[in-house]
């Protein structure tokens, strides 16, 4: 492993420079302007933190609960699609990773390796927290189906993103004609392809012609009815959707912008966490993903209420310059910089981090 790779920031660059430019261009890319995108980094420096001193920090316990099960370190690597573009691995090399740490990992519907060769990765593994990200198609009976191949696999839970009815806009990929190359499938979606296309995102084009725009609040009842796994709902901006993600029984909401990929001029993750927090009470666990590079950035969003953060592009970053090594240290560096943070802020548990710890400005 390269010594000079000492953060996040690094691998980043590393990668910029190993990627395909269309396969950099789809990673790395927001919708339109990217003002979103940015802003989800911006925004941390609008929280200050005000540490607590002569604390013994001597002894240190990041470990959480979640969905009343325990994880490690208060990390989940979020759903993305497409890894084995960086990796021919892919997925497997990355939830082995989040299992030597005893991270999460949510697995995407267009992963590149199935569901079942994934949750067979870590069977043997005490990996508490294997959720299985799903999009609602308009063939219900392949979402149907996809919700029991996860039961049958031993996923935790179910992910449902609700940001997504129609694709946000990402100029990069629409320039680039992206689609697949040659070698690489929808595992999850037997029959499914990403089509490709002249002037146009082929990603964009799958899905207008297979994810349901219709989607409701009427459709988690559905949901609920086929499947005894906890829910989470991933894409909640606003308190008043978090409130009513409760009302209709989900465990748990994620606070996301999908990275600033769907609408642009959308608010920054971070932002939008507190108010989330207030409205749901402890009725749910409230997690967020979006922007987070440092140790500090996740010590923020618990500050905020959080009980846990999603990573997504580092892991991408870390899976492309040194496969599951890579997405090792990418888990390392956080947990480490979390761990350093809490010290210095007066904090030896993770319950231990409180709101009194951050000032906005």
């Amino acid at each position: 492993m390269n010594p000079k790779l000492i953060n996040l920031f690094d691998y980043e660059s590393l990668a910029k420079q190993r990627l395909p430019q269309t396969v950099l261009d789809y990673y790395a890319s927001g919708a339109w302007d990217e003002v979103t995108l940015l802003d989800n980094r911006r925004a941390f420096e609008r929280y200050k933190l005000c540490p607590r001193m002569l604390v013994d920090v001597s002894q240190q316990d990041l470990s959480t609960k979640i969905l009343g099960k325990q994880l490690d370190i208060p990390i989940l690597i979020a759903p993305m699609a497409f890894q084995c573009l960086a990796d021919a691995e892919g997925e497997l090399a990355t939830v082995r990773a989040a299992s030597a740490f005893g991270a999460g990992m949510v697995l995407s519907t267009m992963s590149t390796k199935s569901l079942e060769e994934v949750a067979i990765k870590v069977k043997s593994e005490n990996l508490q927290h294997l959720w299985f990200q799903l999009y609602i198609h308009r063939d219900r009976s392949l979402t149907r189906d996809l919700i029991q191949r996860a039961e049958a696999a031993g996923f935790n839970a179910l992910c449902l993103t609700v940001d997504v009815p129609v694709l946000g806009r990402r100029e990069r990929d629409q320039q680039n004609n992206f689609t697949l190359p040659s070698g690489l499938e929808l595992a999850n979606l037997s029959g499914c392809k990403i089509p490709e296309t002249v002037g146009e995102s082929g990603v964009f084009a799958y899905v207008a012609q297979q994810f349901d725009p219709a989607l409701t609040w009427k459709d988690i009842d559905w949901l609920r009815s086929q499947t005894n796994l906890p829910l989470v709902v991933k894409g909640i901006l606003r308190p008043d959707d978090a409130v009513r993600a409760v009302e209709y029984g989900v465990q748990g909401v994620i606070v996301s912008n999908h990275g600033g990929r769907q609408l642009d001029g959308a608010i920054a993750t971070i932002d939008a966490l507190s108010d989330v927090v207030a409205a749901v009470g402890d009725h749910v666990d409230v997690l967020v993903d979006s922007g987070f590079r440092r140790g500090t950035d996740i010590l923020k969003a618990l500050a905020l209420g959080a009980k846990a953060v999603l990573v997504g592009r580092p892991v991408l970053w870390g899976l492309s310059v040194a496969g599951e090594a890579g997405v090792r240290k990418v888990l390392e560096i956080l947990q480490d910089e979390l761990s350093i943070a809490m010290a210095l802020s007066g904090c030896r548990t993770i319950q231990e981090i409180d709101a009194s710890l951050i000032k906005q400005v």
